[in-house]
């Protein structure tokens, strides 16, 4: 966050190798880069909640080979992975496009710890050292790196991470002969429709209608999710940067889950540039190495921000000597806790503070977590949201209906604090640490007594509605 004063590419550090960025497959020959009450994530009857999630048990896996592949657990996964993804494309595609679906033409696997003199030839670039999942438009074929990338993405998340990817990369190779694209699309709206296509993927295998995978809706989708964050676009202000950040990645397959196929083609310049809004894209000058420091002051500040964006017939008192222990209406929640009895927002300071800095792991491969200011901030929004659903009488309590209309109002002060003149002002990367939080521990979507759906989806998707939306969606949906 800024005042008014002034203040996916993860590196593989212990190999030293690269997991590069997409490369446009229209403009050039390079290859892509892998990039609730009604809980929305269960739209269809046949989903589940607790189900297994990840490949099926005692089902033959795919016939399919790969160029130079090594027959191994990771070329399995992947190949069972495109058999399914192509089921769903030969299905899916005559519903929405004309023409005839032409799958790839070709899968090559490699090993990027392979020797120089052993390593193959994908897109016409060298895979020594390539740390990578793509799409080759010059020869409609997708590859992956079996040595490293995908290993990696099995232990940091688990193997539909993997699925994810491939579905991402096999949305490149549809969208053109589809001609949701073309070489003049702009790399960012081909990056954000390939998320939504394999958002629309994973809802047919949460649907139970994949061959080789499945997927529940809590704990399995969670670890999708993690990943498409952590393939985000990491420096706002990096034009090479064409993935997307993780709020908007995660935007474009929620689309995708939800609307279906359908929601994806109407993805284009003009809607993510709506969908943008206020929110802010780059760095202002001075802002990517300053942080707002999380104490009495900027809470102070914030607290008087909050005030002028959602007014209250009566505002809370706020106690920042720490949340309070004698609240007889809601048990206290840890850093900062809302008691409905008292109307008293009381903050542990320096817990607060310590939520807002540094995590061990941040900085790991592949890591979906996301530190700043902001998951502070947004965390003492929260409960500031839970004083203005007191003050219009509703319900404090349940985790799908309190909770989620909780971060759904984060949401939409998260949007008020990014607009010209606000101060303290959002600044480029909070939206992500919002994401991070509510992804990995969920304050922001907790109820008075701290209860939070499971879903970091359903959470998500609650927060991303008051983003986009406004106030009132929040009533709307979560009444």
């Amino acid at each position: 966050m800024r005042t008014t004063l002034p203040r996916l590419c993860a590196a593989i550090l212990a190999t030293g190798l690269l997991l590069t960025g997409c490369a446009s497959g229209f403009t050039n020959d390079k290859p892509r880069a892998a990039t609730a009450a009604e809980n929305p994530w269960q739209i269809a009857g046949s989903t589940s909640s607790t189900g297994p999630s990840g490949p099926r048990d005692n089902v033959p896996n795919s016939t399919r080979t790969a160029e130079n592949g090594d027959g191994g657990a990771m070329d399995t996964l992947a190949l069972n992975a495109l058999t399914d993804v192509e089921s769903f494309w030969q299905a899916e595609w005559p519903k929405h496009f004309d023409g005839a679906f032409a799958p790839v033409a070709k899968i090559i696997s490699w090993d990027a710890t392979a020797p120089k003199n052993q390593a193959v030839e994908f897109c016409a670039e060298d895979t020594y050292q390539f740390v990578n999942a793509a799409y080759c438009g010059r020869d409609h074929s997708i590859g992956w790196d079996r040595g490293i990338l995908l290993p990696e993405l099995v232990k940091s998340f688990d193997e539909m991470a993997v699925v994810m990817v491939l579905a991402h990369e096999y949305g490149h190779a549809v969208q053109g002969q589809a001609k949701m694209s073309n070489r003049a699309t702009p790399t960012l709206v081909q990056e954000q429709q390939a998320d939504c296509l394999a958002g629309a993927f994973l809802r047919y295998v949460a649907e139970g209608d994949s061959a080789h995978f499945t997927l529940n809706t809590t704990d399995g989708l969670n670890a999708v999710l993690g990943a498409t964050v952590a393939v985000r676009d990491r420096d706002p202000n990096d034009p090479d940067n064409v993935h997307g950040t993780a709020f908007e990645r995660i935007t474009a397959v929620q689309v995708g889950y939800t609307d279906g196929v359908a929601g994806c083609t109407r993805i284009d310049r003009a809607e993510i540039e709506a969908r943008r809004g206020s929110l802010p894209v780059t760095f202002e000058y001075g802002e990517e190495e300053g942080q707002l420091p999380v104490d009495r002051e900027s809470l102070t500040s914030m607290a008087s921000a909050l005030g002028r964006i959602m007014p209250l017939s009566s505002a809370p008192r706020f106690d920042y000597s720490g949340v309070g222990r004698s609240c007889a209406g809601a048990p206290p929640t840890e850093p900062v806790s809302y008691c409905p009895d008292t109307d008293t927002i009381g903050s542990d300071v320096a817990d607060l503070a310590e939520r807002g800095g540094p995590k061990a792991g941040e900085d790991a491969p592949l890591s979906a977590i996301v530190t700043g200011d902001y998951n502070a901030f947004v965390a003492f929004v929260s409960r500031y949201t839970l004083a203005v659903q007191r003050d219009r009488g509703m319900s404090l309590t349940g985790a799908e209906s309190a909770g989620l209309r909780t971060a759904c109002l984060s949401g939409a002060v998260t949007t008020a604090l990014s607009r010209e003149g606000s101060d303290p002002r959002l600044s480029a990367g909070d939206l992500d640490e919002a994401v991070s939080g509510l992804l990995a521990d969920g304050f922001v979507a907790s109820d008075v007594d701290g209860a939070v759906v499971p879903s970091g989806f359903a959470r998500l998707e609650a927060f991303r509605l008051g983003v986009l939306d406004g106030e009132q969606s929040c009533y709307t949906r979560f009444a």
